[in-house]
């Protein structure tokens, strides 16, 4: 039986024409490139943190965070334009108020609205304020308190200029919005922003969420703020809180 080429060709090399195994898992998941620069791909740019673990872009004040807010404010302008001039929504306004204004203990609620006092919500930021410079996070800190001292600068010009009565107390005037509120969401959420990069899990977000949502609920259930005030002071500190976040990111980067 003579030999073909294509039999002298594969029988003397074998060597040629097989593919070869890869050893590892890395090659299947690492890019390169022939010339050797850094691939162009977020996966191949991004480098370890000093902790060791991957590295992630920082936060910046793209499009969405500034519709965010831009959302927020525009919003707040809305509710405070009907507040200013008695419009329809307050009407759905008082009647929410009416059905859960004492549907629960006044000592009950008088507790939970308490956690939106200076005395109580202030200590909880000053603590996040100290560990975050602790950690050398200055411009997250900064953000944070500066935020916290906007809220009476805003606060309480706006309520003498809407000057809305109160749900039990219709002869006194400047109950929007709710400082109380505002207050706490600041005062918990800026303690959670500047916490949060060090921790595990979502924990700080989700209890700054609850004490703030409790405080809320006890201002409307005892009868201290219409839900329109309470809803207005959460517009007004969002962008705030936006910032801070950023901020925090940018200490990051």
């Amino acid at each position: 039986m003579s030999e073909t080429p294509r039999s002298r060709e594969t029988g003397g090399d074998t060597s040629t024409g097989l593919p070869q195994r890869r050893t590892g898992l890395a090659f299947a998941h690492t890019p390169h490139r022939s010339d050797g620069r850094t691939p162009q791909t977020p996966r191949g740019a991004r480098q370890p943190d000093p902790g060791g673990r991957p590295g992630t872009t920082p936060p910046v004040p793209g499009r969405p965070a500034i519709f965010r807010a831009a959302l927020c404010a525009l919003l707040f302008a809305l509710t405070t334009w009907q507040v200013l001039v008695s419009g329809p929504l307050l009407a759905p306004d008082a009647r929410l108020s009416r059905a859960l204004v004492r549907a629960v203990p006044d000592p009950v609620t008088e507790r939970l609205a308490d956690l939106g006092n200076v005395p109580v919500a202030l200590p909880v930021l000053l603590l996040a304020l100290c560990y975050a410079l602790w950690r050398g996070d200055r411009r997250g800190a900064a953000a944070a308190a500066l935020a916290m001292a906007v809220v009476p600068a805003l606060i309480v010009p706006l309520k003498e200029w809407t000057a809305r009565p109160g749900p039990l107390e219709p002869w006194a005037a400047g109950y929007y919005p709710s400082g109380h509120t505002a207050t706490a969401l600041v005062a918990y959420a800026g303690a959670a922003l500047l916490v949060r990069p060090y921790t595990r899990g979502p924990w700080p977000t989700v209890l700054a969420a609850l004490l703030t949502g409790l405080t809320a609920a006890g201002l409307i259930l005892r009868g201290f703020h219409w839900p329109l005030d309470v809803l207005a002071s959460l517009l007004l500190c969002a962008p705030l809180l936006i910032g801070v976040r950023w901020a925090v990111g940018r200490s990051r980067a």
